[in-house]
């Protein structure tokens, strides 16, 4: 080569040059290539460790959730040795079994990894605290952080985030929260992701004000709260019911550069709906677009759900209908609440509708439409169509659940088929379902209904042996069910043995017993249940007043009514319209007309709405007191005090006409009686018939007893007797004796 580059000395070492930059060249080709070669051999090898990791991994999986350390130790004993100079591959087979959620056999490797003396590191470390965090291991989590220090390695942001997450998953409030508190200790400075995993943490455990709390301090360490920190604040105060609280964080979020999101205003929506705010909640639902923000379907979902609870089915329906126009697919849950607010009116009708709508926009009904549909009948009574329901259930495959059949078996009961509801909650085995305590008050409740006091005491003696404990709810309907059938003894007998079986009686339960005793005529032990009340620690209510009030008024003690009405306010309470009624009508039946008109004229000096019972005590009480003028005064007012005259107004107002010899305006008055559809009951025609016996005005009297007796109204032996003397002292009988034959026949004297 030296001897080519003398022979060209005339070239002013141009030659030299060209001859060097070849070999510069063929020297960097040289380099390429060998570069070229090792990537495609790393390359190979790279592609080579991909296949082996996968199929470890895949091995590992297949163990299942928790192997055996030695079975994890079979699959991975070869690769302890390659992950030694390559700690990498070690991360990567840990971060993957953390995306399958894998914590315990991560836990393993890591394990075997420290015992073959391979140095672990914070990425291992990281990786298997954030499996446990994936796979709901907040114990291991923290387990693994507490160790870190003991193998030389200090946990770094990522590894508290990852300890943090699995305490915020786990409804580990006060650990995520504390965790959050210990890291400045540590010196290592949360981040906000530090913080929003403590604050829905905090959300998850329904404690807002914590929530809210350490959002405010984000700020004094230099950090700026992001969406998820407003909207898991948010959910937080949803939880809570504090919609103030919501409103005023999402209201917020703009000053703060934030804007919100769907998440946010769902949040917001729904806090207003548990806050019973459906008018904000809509406002927050139509602004939404105005944002640039598509509502989706638990926007919808939310406001939705504010109408039910308000039992606005009107408004739910003009939403769920406007969901397709608004390119929102309405789902169950959408339906659900949609159902659910027409129960919450009774409008089983339109809940029906809706339930056999569903298919139609291809949502399925669950238990929870079927349930809500079967509730809607309860409430009306539509016992029929709530059987209905739950006898096609299986049918479209929606297994019926106990809160099915109680619904039903309330249906029943609203409807007065107390022998339905029982067969129901009999058959309820039979469909694998297990009677709650819930089943039974349902089925209580019908025999209260219809009535059946003895199938009550049966149904509540047998609730023991079926594992059940009857509550002072049983015990009251037992009650109630004695008090319908006149039986005092036996609801006072219940009420007696309550304390013994631990169940102590509330306010309900002695109202039931007074109002038995009530019924009974045992006026005296109505006033010693109200007056032992506050001994038992049971605070009285207008409702028990009211009994014991009503109770004197049967046994025509008017005094005592009166003496308890004035000692309501003492209790601060109210008496009601009943109340009154009971007073006025104590002093109706002993004649006291001045104090009966005295109470009717003052209730509505105190808000006392006057109905038509009103009235006819305060008319019943001017006829016992011959007071015939003042009884057709308020019998004509009553229409200008918004009140509608009932049979037993008009009833009363013609007997005080024929006591006070106005046997004309008797007639008029009973003559009223079909112009205003109402039919005569056996006291109008008997106060009509005795003001023509009283005038001789036989035939008139015999046309009125006719009358009576053509429309199936069998004349009462007061009445009766009283003609039949009449006429026996005028010496009538001898020609008219049709009449003994006619009252005697009715009575079954002939």
């Amino acid at each position: 080569m030296a001897c080519l580059v003398y022979a060209l000395p005339d070239s002013h070492g141009s030659a030299t040059q060209t001859l060097s930059g070849r070999l510069a060249s063929n020297r960097r080709s040289c380099t390429t290539f060998a570069l070229k070669a090792e990537n495609a051999n790393r390359n190979g090898h790279d592609k080579h460790q991909q296949k082996g990791t996968s199929r470890l991994l895949e091995q590992l999986l297949d163990l299942g959730s928790t192997p055996s350390q030695d079975e994890v130790l079979e699959i991975i004993r070869v690769e302890l040795q390659n992950w030694r100079g390559n700690p990498r591959c070690a991360t990567v087979v840990l971060s993957s079994l953390a995306k399958h959620r894998r914590p315990f056999i991560a836990r393993q490797v890591l394990t075997l990894i420290l015992s073959s003396r391979m140095e672990a590191n914070v990425f291992h470390y990281s990786a298997v605290i954030s499996a446990c965090e994936k796979g709901g291991q907040w114990q291991l989590a923290l387990s693994l952080l507490s160790s870190m220090p003991d193998m030389r390695i200090l946990p770094d942001v990522i590894n508290w985030n990852s300890a943090i997450s699995a305490c915020e998953k786990a409804g580990r409030w006060q650990l995520a929260v504390s965790l959050l508190g210990t890291m400045p200790d540590l010196r290592i400075l949360p981040n906000t992701i530090s913080f929003n995993a403590a604050i829905s943490a905090c959300e998850k455990g329904n404690c807002w004000q914590m929530a809210l709390s350490l959002l405010s301090s984000m700020p004094a360490i230099r950090l700026i709260p992001d969406m998820i920190s407003y909207s898991s604040a948010m959910s937080a105060c949803e939880k809570g019911i504090q919609w103030q609280m919501a409103i005023s964080l999402l209201s917020g979020m703009p000053v703060m550069r934030i804007l919100p999101d769907i998440i946010s205003y769902n949040a917001a929506i729904s806090a207003c709906a548990k806050g019973v705010q459906w008018q904000l909640a809509l406002r927050l639902l139509s602004s939404m677009p105005e944002l640039r923000l598509i509502p989706n379907t638990r926007s919808y979902n939310a406001a939705i759900a504010a109408c039910e609870l308000e039992g606005l089915w009107q408004l739910a329906l003009s939403l769920l209908s406007s969901m397709p126009e608004r390119r929102v697919v309405p789902d169950q849950f959408n339906c659900n609440s949609a159902i659910g607010a027409c129960e919450k009116r009774g409008r089983w009708d339109v809940a029906l509708i809706l339930l056999n709508s569903m298919a139609s926009i291809r949502t399925t009904p669950d238990v929870i439409s079927y349930n809500a549909a079967i509730r809607s009948c309860e409430k009306e009574g539509r016992w029929q169509v709530a059987l209905s329901l739950l006898s096609s259930m299986p049918a479209v495959r929606v297994a019926p659940n106990t809160i099915s059949c109680h619904s039903a078996i309330g249906a029943c009961a609203n409807g007065n088929q107390w022998q339905l509801a029982l067969s129901l909650l009999s058959t309820m085995p039979g469909m694998l379902l297990t009677p709650s305590t819930i089943s039974y008050l349902a089925a209580l409740c019908a025999c209260e209904k219809g009535g059946q006091w003895q199938m009550a005491i049966r149904l509540l003696s047998s609730m023991p042996a079926k594992r059940f404990t009857p509550d002072v709810i049983s015990y009251s309907s037992v009650i109630s069910a004695c008090e319908k059938g006149v039986q005092w003894q036996l609801a006072l007998g219940l009420l007696s043995v309550m304390p013994a079986k631990e169940v102590m009686p509330d306010v309900v339960t002695y109202n039931a017993a007074t109002s038995a005793c009530e019924k009974g005529g045992q006026w005296q032990l109505a006033l010693s249940l109200l007056r032992n009340m506050p001994a038992v620690q049971v605070t009285p209510n207008t409702i028990s007043f009211n009994a014991a009030i009503s109770a004197c008024e049967k046994g025509g003690h008017w005094q005592m009514a009166l003496s308890l009405l004035s000692a309501i306010p003492d209790e601060r309470l109210m008496p009601n319209t009943i109340s009154f009624n009971a007073a006025i009508s104590a002093c109706a039946k002993v004649g006291q007309w001045q104090m009966a008109l005295s109470l009717l004229t003052s209730m509505p000096d105190i808000r006392v709405m006057r109905d038509v019972i009103s009235y006819d005590a305060a008319i019943s009480a001017c006829e016992k007191g011959g007071q015939w003028q003042l009884a057709l005064s308020f019998l004509n007012k009553m229409p200008d005090m918004g009140v509608v005259p009932n049979k037993m107004t008009y009833g009363a107002a013609i007997a005080a006409a024929e006591k006070g010899g106005q046997w004309q305006l008797a007639l008029s008055l009973f003559s009223c009686l079909p112009e205003l559809r109402l039919l005569p009951e056996v006291f109008c025609f008997n106060g009509a018939m005795l003001a023509c016996a009283n005038e001789s005005r036989w035939s008139r009297m015999f046309r009125i007893l006719d009358d009576m007796l053509h429309l199936d109204a069998e004349p009462d032996v007061l009445s009766s007797m009283a003609l039949l003397t009449e006429c026996e002292q005028r010496g009538l009988l001898g020609s008219e004796e049709s009449l003994r034959e006619r009252l005697g026949d009715a009575l079954g004297m002939g």
